[in-house]
């Protein structure tokens, strides 16, 4: 048996199943918005009318998934844990419960400072730099964004009229091992961004055939001498409007 990097086919069904872990819930929103920020959950959870429908559960607690109302359509909403294994998992159960078109969006680092410049993210493709991905498709060192799904996510950000950049993203497993040398080649390779769960999210989902639109707003910049964390410790509060809009608008238009 070989590891899940040199395989050159997908094994059976799986012993363990999300519909092991959860059952479906009658009425569950078809529409799922998923962010990594606590903070911006939490202030559109304290919304009136925002009721929470299900929970998801790990050895780390329990979190809430809650709906909301959106221009007359119900919209679950919730927030997804850091790296791509637990991500991955919240995911599965959610589809598992009923919904069946995701929108994600999270920070990034920025590798490429003056290609982004304080816009939005499109992502066109990402490296597989992590291993979740491995278990839903065969190895290969990138994978892309189904091009419906791209170009609901530009039509949605003009509609709102956010300027946004596109370019590759660099997901990776490993916070305190992205090197310089690293940093420097996958820049030069195309990446503006690096992240830990969106290469996994998109194999996922194509794997189990729901479809996923995730975009990206710039943190902490790697692109300079020494790391600068801007607003990474904010996680995203002060665009927490506009970017719960523009997922909900995707949403919406899938």
């Amino acid at each position: 048996m070989k590891t899940v990097f040199y395989r050159n086919e997908l094994l059976d069904r799986a012993f363990i199943n999300p519909s092991d872990a959860v059952d479906p819930i009658p009425g569950f929103p078809k529409i799922c918005v998923s962010t990594y920020s606590r903070k911006i959950i939490e202030k559109f959870a304290s919304l009136d009318g925002v009721q929470i429908i299900a929970h998801l559960y790990t050895a780390n607690g329990c979190t809430p998934i809650y709906k909301i109302s959106y221009r007359g359509r119900e919209i679950a909403f919730y927030m997804s844990l850091v790296g791509a294994p637990a991500c991955v998992c919240g995911f599965e159960e959610t589809a598992a419960m009923g919904a069946e078109k995701f929108v994600f969006f999270g920070c990034c680092g920025v590798l490429d400072d003056k290609a982004v410049e304080n816009r939005l993210i499109v992502p066109t493709g990402a490296v597989r730099d992590e291993g979740t991905s491995y278990h839903y498709l065969l190895p290969s060192e990138e994978i892309q964004p189904d091009s419906h799904s791209t170009d609901i996510l530009k039509s949605c950000m003009e509609k709102c009229g956010y300027p946004y950049v596109c370019g590759r993203i660099w997901t990776t497993d490993s916070i305190y091992r992205e090197t310089p040398q690293e940093i420097a080649a996958w820049r030069d390779s195309g990446c503006i961004g690096v992240e830990m769960e969106y290469s996994a999210l998109l194999a996922a989902a194509r794997f189990r055939g729901l479809p996923l639109i995730q975009f990206f707003y710039g943190a902490d910049n790697l692109d300079c001498p020494t790391w600068q964390p801007r607003d990474l410790t904010d996680w995203g509060l002060y665009g927490a409007e506009k970017y719960m809009a523009l997922a909900f608008e995707c949403g919406l238009a899938m």
